[in-house]
């Protein structure tokens, strides 16, 4: 494993010092030249956009595009630097603070509900203003702000909402439930006064969707919180739905007129977009693959971008304008894992949903916005000369400038990763080191318990292991968000 490593640390780097050796000190005049022409021929387009395409990398920051940028790059045989995502083309970047009014750092239910209404709140909340305390349910029909979903629908417009997340999951259920828990998903989850009151879980609110005509597509996994408990999964029959109200939501869907429910890759493929009036796309369980292992996936799942085509050719067929909310939500679940391969290659999957994104639509009609709920503590680090692999540990160069043939070593005298997190499962002498395969999971606190040793030896380490879980700080069952200002890009 050493030596696979060492040789594709050196063919990066002598892809580097050839891409280094190519540039001319005039290159930079005239890379700067071309950005300032380009950015001269971006015209403000005015008027009303006849579509609206929200697409969130959920935990996305501005560390998490960079490594993405660059790992992108490296697979496609560059350096890596220098490459730029699909979305850091569009012509309009602006920073977001990501504050909830009870949290410094944020979650995805308090942002994602801000963004959706525009009103701030509390974390672990879905769209319901600040004023009602988490879980009270009581008061939550006085306290919930109509959410631009339900005004595009009251407008006429059609709506859909696509995501690699359960469609119950914080993100895409606030574009159309008020809840004062995020973790309503399915009555099951609910307190017994809630369920007992009437209440709708989340899952309920959105096969209740009533403004306009209801949602036209929604595309994304959780099967189990449609289901009652007597219904097994049709994918691993060892599983069963979650609800106890004996309610079969999906047949409720499907008994609408026109409605259609879809749970695999070859239904989705042979979908009708001209005989079919509303869609209902539950392709996993629990949540969809990450973009890695969807191979894996028994039944088939579609990607990002290609639940992204569909939405958008199904959406602009009804020919009435669309609102369309497009998730890449496993970026958040991998970095809470500490795993930065799964993480990264999920945003590349959301860079490719957004090019489609704009390869299917019109500046001139639609408006495309590419942002994220929040951070993740993910930081890249060290001094790695330019093209070093950027899950793999820090080469530095020597006095002259050039790279050195070692690995750098910090003050224990051991190899250290460019990427790491300030707190989660990959602390010091718990989790670090070879990884054990695709379904491992962060221990609980209790591993973390007595643990005095240092950091690990990583000399014969392959960090590059899509399950490798990269070195934490603080000790940590998940690692935690980022507090810090996220980027928005826009264009039509």
């Amino acid at each position: 494993m050493q030596s696979k490593t060492r040789t594709s640390t050196l063919v990066i780097l002598l892809l580097s010092v050839s891409a280094t050796l190519a540039e001319t000190p005039q290159d930079w005049y005239r890379q700067g030249q071309r950005a300032v022409q380009e950015a001269k021929k971006v015209t403000p387009i005015t008027g009303r956009a006849r579509n609206v395409i929200l697409m969130i990398g959920d935990g996305m920051g501005i560390s998490t595009v960079t490594a993405a940028r660059i790992l992108e790059g490296q697979l496609r045989g560059m350096p890596g630097e220098e490459n730029l995502l699909s979305f850091e083309r569009m012509p309009y970047t602006a920073l977001i603070k990501t504050y909830t009014t009870n949290g410094q750092v944020s979650d995805s239910a308090g942002t994602m509900s801000a963004i959706v209404t525009g009103v701030k709140t509390k974390s672990g909340v879905i769209s319901v203003d600040h004023e009602i305390d988490v879980g009270d349910f009581a008061s939550t029909a006085a306290h919930s702000p109509a959410t631009i979903f339900e005004l595009a629908e009251r407008a006429g417009r059609s709506t859909g909402i696509v995501s690699t997340t359960r469609i119950t999951h914080a993100t895409p259920a606030a574009c159309y439930a008020h809840s004062p828990h995020r973790a309503w998903e399915d009555d099951s989850r609910m307190p017994r006064s809630a369920a007992d009151a009437g209440f709708p879980d989340i899952a309920r609110q959105l096969i209740e969707f009533s403004h306009g005509d209801g949602l036209d597509i929604v595309l994304g996994g959780g099967r189990r919180h449609f289901l009652p408990g007597t219904v097994k999964d049709p994918e691993d029959p060892q599983l069963t739905g979650r609800r106890t109200d004996k309610r079969n939501l999906i047949a409720e869907w499907s008994a609408k007129p026109g409605a259609r429910y879809i749970w695999n890759k070859r239904q989705f493929d042979q979908l009708d977009i001209n005989t079919t009036r509303q869609v209902l796309g539950l392709f996993a369980w629990s949540n969809m693959a990450y973009e890695h292992d969807r191979s894996t996936d028994t039944a088939g799942e579609p990607s990002l971008s290609e639940m992204t085509a569909k939405a958008i050719d199904f959406l602009a067929n009804k020919d009435t304008g669309y609102l369309l909310m497009v998730e890449g939500g496993r970026i958040d679940h991998a970095h809470h894992d500490a795993n930065a391969y799964r993480a990264l290659t999920d945003t590349i999957e959301f860079s490719n949903a957004v090019r489609v994104a704009l390869s299917k639509t019109d500046r001139r009609d639609t408006l495309v916005i590419v942002t994220a709920d929040h951070s993740h503590v993910f930081t890249i680090g060290g001094y790695p000369t330019r093209g070093n692999p950027i899950l793999g540990k820090v080469v530095e160069n020597d006095r002259r400038g050039h790279p050195k043939s070692i690995a750098a070593v910090d003050g224990l005298g051991l190899p250290f990763t460019t990427l790491g997190y300030a707190n989660g499962p990959g602390y010091t002498g718990a989790t670090s080191g070879q990884p054990e395969g695709p379904k491992r999971l962060p221990p609980p606190r209790t591993a973390f318990k007595g643990i005095t040793k240092g950091r690990p030896d990583l000399t014969h380490v392959d960090t590059g292991h899509p399950s490798y879980l990269f070195e934490c700080t603080v000790p940590m069952a998940y690692e935690s968000h980022g507090g810090e200002d996220v980027p928005l890009y826009a264009d039509g």
